[in-house]
């Protein structure tokens, strides 16, 4: 029997490990899983008088992009769009007391465009963002993209995380003394999908800078990364080396509703075989005659996964040719997002649920997978 998030937030708790990498498939739980973990804690009821959220023992990647930061395009005054941050201990520790604004600027350019600048007001409430043409000209006055401005706010994160750091591998022992205590009692730091609009060289840059920043860490700091990037983890994996300390894991959610956080042991690439592990769900939904909407999802992502890997511009292209257009419509059907709310409750019909089956065999049959004797007798 499966568990429920608390408990498994209550299983990640009582680790000792000093990181613990977790993936799931979107949609499985995983910012659920942290919103539970963060009631562990520092739940809601010990917010402080001010009425910041207690982050003194607790601080999480996308609870800091939800709550700080939001737009203000003021269309009424038709004023130009500001990404506003509201007023926080942290960021004016970091940006005013430490002044590493331009740290942010560096690390936001380096993962989007250097000619995108963002601006950042005398204190520091909000940003413009402009962009610079090669020569005297510029457009001003930008409403930047959503994954921009993820990883423009993931780069103030980042930053922050760097210096909190920092502060606390200042010990007693040592000759400087640290800028400020209200890190002393931080426990936590929990990254959920850090990975935003980023191409694979980028996102293998993020995921090795993250990892040399966790290794740098020499207080009792701990830990935990989601991720729903099968590289991103597979990096990350490497590079700390936890092969070796076992901490890393596989959320997965069952029929019921309930969770299973699965240990993942061994080389990542073998033990974690993402593709292998779409199959196996496809498989095992067919088998028990279950099939239902989100197959033809991972349906699509594994035919994706395996057109990319051989080459193909387009992974329609390694459908059955007799009805390839048909089967086309069909997986686009059940994979576009709905506009119709209604829609979402369909169910797919026996014949449907049969094309499922008739696809995966192709792919398996055609495009050599792997296959034992008795999944060949069986299809």
């Amino acid at each position: 029997m499966g568990k429920s998030l608390t408990e498994i937030a209550e299983q990640l708790k009582g680790s000792n490990k000093k990181v613990q990498l977790i993936y799931a498939f979107n949609g499985t739980g995983k910012t659920r899983l942290s919103g539970e973990f963060k009631n562990l804690i520092a739940p809601t009821s010990s917010e402080e008088a001010d009425g910041e959220p207690t982050r003194r023992k607790f601080l999480y990647y996308n609870a800091f992009t939800e709550d700080l930061f939001f737009w203000d395009n003021d269309l009424l005054e038709n004023e130009a769009p500001r990404l506003k941050i509201q007023k926080n201990s942290f960021t004016d520790w970091l940006l005013k007391e430490h002044g590493l604004g331009g740290a942010v600027i560096e690390n936001f350019q380096y993962y989007t465009d250097e000619k995108l600048n963002p601006s950042f007001n005398e204190d520091f409430s909000e940003i413009a963002f402009y962009f610079a043409r090669g020569n005297a000209e510029q457009i001003e006055n930008i409403k930047i993209s959503k994954g921009e401005e993820s990883n423009f706010i993931w780069s103030i994160f980042y930053v922050l995380i760097r210096q909190v750091i920092a502060e606390l591998n200042i010990t007693e022992d040592s000759e400087e003394k640290r800028s400020t205590n209200q890190f002393d009692d931080l426990e936590y730091v929990f990254i959920d999908d850090p990975v935003s609009s980023l191409d694979e060289n980028h996102l293998i840059q993020q995921a090795v800078d993250l990892a040399d920043l966790i290794k740098s860490s020499e207080s009792k700091l701990k830990f935990i990364i989601t991720t729903h990037n099968v590289l991103f983890y597979n990096v990350l994996y490497n590079e700390l080396k936890l092969k070796s300390k076992n901490g890393s894991y596989l959320l997965l959610k069952n029929e019921d509703g309930s969770f299973d956080i699965l240990e993942k042991r061994g080389d990542s690439n073998k033990s974690f075989s993402y593709h292998l592990h779409l199959k196996g769900i496809i498989e095992k939904a067919i088998k028990n005659q279950q099939v239902e909407r989100f197959h033809f999802i991972l349906l699509r992502n594994l035919y994706e996964k395996t057109a990319n890997f051989l080459g193909y511009e387009e992974w329609s292209k390694i459908l059955p040719e007799d009805g390839r257009q048909n089967y086309f419509q069909r997986i686009i059907n059940f994979t576009s997002h709905s506009t119709l709310s209604n829609e979402e409750f369909i169910e797919p019909t026996r014949q449907e649920q049969e094309t499922i089956k008739l696809l995966l065999k192709h792919l398996l049959d055609n495009y050599n997978f792997f296959q034992s004797d008795e999944q060949r007798d069986n299809p």
